[in-house]
């Protein structure tokens, strides 16, 4: 659930003139499309414009294995942002969603059974920072989802860190799954300059388990999913083929994670395709230009054993 937003990409800086690609993108879209393509039964709750640009999101949203009967559309407009795409991480955004449609998700668009039967709830921060009314619909579905997965997602020019925080801590106990990036997130919001340290402060707010995601070094893991003999786990990260733009790893990582716990594998071994979903969708231009199928994320999620126990 969240917002979704139209992408205008470009490899050179913004000026007049510049070539320029359109595409479909946001945290939400980008976390759905790894979920449905790692092979989980997906639907998006989002809101769009109720005109031509809005239903031609919605045929993406299809063509991207997405279930659409989730989709509200309302008058409105339509959430933006420009990006100048560079390989080496460098990326530039440009917003314009102030007060866009998407924002004006709320309690009254979710459907308690739906969220309630559903294997696995994602949400993160940015739904909660647009509006307090979609924050509200994040609240309702972490209350009423049997696993509610929570990707903090921190944005300073949405939020102050004294608010992702507070709505962390609010979130934490409810959350079968936080996934925090470290240094920004754990820094910022925890207080944590460590990623075990980061992950044993969410588990003390009473989050079930906890994937802290370390950018090209790997995956912290702490929780309830591991085995017995380990407090954790580490997660090499996995090296990327071609790079051509980051937006949506981390996105990818989130919802391929989920859709595998979901459909039956183990915390580490979820987190392994995860992070080889990551790895492969930085070969795309814009958050959905490149969705690996789940067949291409295990090839490259192979060979196994770069799990660990991490001190």
């Amino acid at each position: 659930m969240g917002e979704i937003l139209v992408e205008v990409a470009t490899d050179v800086a913004f000026g007049h003139g510049v070539p320029a690609q359109l595409g479909i993108s946001g945290d939400a879209l980008n976390v759905a499309a790894a979920a449905a393509a790692a092979g989980a039964r997906t639907g998006l709750l989002a809101v769009l414009t109720d005109d031509d640009l809005g239903h031609a999101i919605a045929a993406r949203i299809r063509e991207l294995g997405i279930s659409d009967e989730l989709l509200k559309f309302r008058t409105g407009q339509q959430g933006v942002y420009l990006v100048h795409c560079d390989p080496h991480g460098q990326r530039e955004f440009s917003y314009a969603r102030s007060g866009s449609v998407g924002s004006t998700l709320s309690p009254q668009d979710i459907d308690p059974d739906v969220f309630a039967a559903a294997g696995a709830v994602i949400a993160g921060g940015i739904a909660c920072a647009i509006s307090e009314s979609s924050q509200a619909a994040v609240l309702k579905a972490a209350a009423l989802a049997g696993r509610f997965v929570f990707d903090p997602n921190f944005r300073p020019r949405l939020t102050s860190a004294e608010d992702a925080t507070a709505v962390l801590a609010e979130l934490a106990p409810r959350t079968f799954l936080v996934t925090p990036s470290f240094p920004g997130e754990t820094s910022a919001l925890l207080g944590c300059q460590t990623p075990n340290e980061a992950a044993a402060k969410l588990r003390s707010l009473g989050a079930v388990n906890v994937a802290v995601t370390c950018g090209a070094d790997g995956i912290q893991l702490d929780g309830a999913g591991l085995d017995a003999s380990a407090d954790s786990s580490w997660i090499d990260s996995i090296p990327a083929p071609s790079v051509v733009d980051q937006t949506g790893a981390g996105d990818a990582f989130v919802g391929t994670l989920t859709a595998r716990l979901v459909l039956g594998d183990s915390l580490p071994l979820a987190a392994r395709y995860g992070a080889a979903a990551a790895s492969l969708v930085v070969g795309g231009k814009g958050g959905t230009g490149f969705i690996p199928t789940f067949e291409q994320t295990r090839s490259h999620a192979e060979p196994e054993g770069a799990v660990s126990s991490h001190a």
